[in-house]
């Protein structure tokens, strides 16, 4: 397991973290954070990171998107359709990497060729096989968070310090949670842990406070200060900057990261309304923004949308007035390091043809064609 998280230093940190042997023979595990890279790729602040089993990924205030191969430590090139700040990275599965922009573009991606697959002007058009839009709601003000619940029953809207809660079988507000800052993050607790429910939220604000609401009775269940504030009457108040939750060797586990520096793992306790017990934090001496995780133990299993290799189905368009190639890699190094690796993209796929594809193959399969026809005819004239 990897935390990532980028600052506005420009700087990506990788910090390896497993539990130690217990060989105390108590039930309090240790884990260490051991610092594993960092790495300046970007010429302005990180501003989202997001992971897969293979690849992690951030964007930044310079409008590329950054790749990185966890398998191998390497840089594995840079994307550089948006014009405009990279506000928000999600992969779907492993397959697709979906990317939003201060451009208004949100784009989807295919991570194994790192090819452009759509690009799609924001609020205009959201259904990606049909092209057309699915659902619009108006929610009048600015939103700045969107969160769907893990089975996507629900989801949040977020604007400063209010939490609108939708529910999708009735496509209206089911109540509001205020929060006493506003909010700069927040994300659904599993759902495995608490008893298959998924109403579990967790809140940060501009402070160092974390608060857990039930979504549906909409009450705070408990809250716990994550961060401390620097002694210096200098230094700026901490904020919870991102967090990130997940389920690893039977522990329940939610990530936090501060403008204060530090990265902080903790264990959720049974009861929701006890708060979390920190496993370990470490302190980057950055003014971190955004926060990931990479666990090698996800597999290709969850993957539910069709492969992307069917170029016929998706439109390549980009906006009129876009100065930069959809899909390019501007990553010297990559290029270098792989003098044989094909145009198509960074991972060097191959172009041989495919078991039935090709020209040799459809010549064949034609002949076969008139063939058929050619029996049918002369069955039909026999019984004639």
């Amino acid at each position: 397991m990897e935390l990532v998280a980028g600052c506005y230093e420009q700087v990506l940190f990788g910090f390896s973290v497993h539990p130690e042997p217990n060989a105390s023979g108590d039930h309090q595990q240790k884990w260490t954070p051991v610092a594993d890279f960092t790495h300046h790729a970007h010429t302005a602040s990180l501003s989202a990171v997001a992971a897969n089993s293979r690849f992690v990924v951030t964007g930044s205030k310079d409008e590329t998107i950054h790749i990185y191969d966890m398998k191998k430590k390497i840089d594995h090139g840079a994307l550089v359709h948006h014009n405009g700040t990279i506000t928000c990275l999600k992969f779907h599965g492993n397959r697709h990497l979906i990317s939003g922009a201060e451009d208004g573009l949100i784009c989807v991606w295919d991570a194994k060729k790192w090819e452009c697959l759509k690009s799609i002007k924001a609020h205009k058009t959201w259904n990606l096989v049909e092209g057309r839009s699915a659902f619009i709601k108006n929610i009048k003000q600015n939103a700045h968070i969107v969160e769907w619940s893990p089975r996507g029953e629900k989801y949040v809207v977020v604007i400063l310090n209010k939490i609108d809660v939708y529910h999708l079988d009735t496509a209206a507000v089911s109540g509001t949670i205020t929060n006493e800052k506003r909010v700069s993050s927040v994300t659904f607790l599993s759902i495995l842990f608490f008893f298959s429910q998924e109403s579990v939220l967790a809140v940060a604000g501009d402070e160092e406070v974390v608060r857990f609401f039930d979504t549906d009775s909409l009450m705070c269940l408990c809250e716990f200060k994550a961060h401390e504030n620097s002694s210096e009457a200098s230094a700026p108040e901490s904020r919870v900057k991102d967090m990130f939750s997940f389920e690893i060797l039977e522990h329940h586990v939610i990530v936090t990261a501060s403008s204060d520096g530090f990265i902080k793992m903790w264990k959720l306790a049974q009861d929701k309304k006890v708060p979390p017990s920190l496993l370990c934090e470490v302190n980057t001496n950055a003014r971190l923004t955004c926060l990931g995780v990479w666990l090698d133990s996800v597999t290709d299993t969850k993957e539910s949308l069709p492969p992307a290799a069917e170029p016929s189905a998706v439109s390549k368009e980009q906006p009129k007035g876009s100065k930069k190639e959809s899909g390019d890699a501007v990553q010297e190094e990559a290029r270098k390091s792989k003098p044989n690796t094909k145009k198509r993209g960074l991972t060097g796929v191959s172009e041989k043809p495919t078991k039935g594809s090709g020209p040799v193959a459809a010549k064949k399969r034609k002949v076969g064609e008139i063939l058929e026809k050619k029996r049918k005819k002369k069955k039909i004239r026999v019984m004639q």
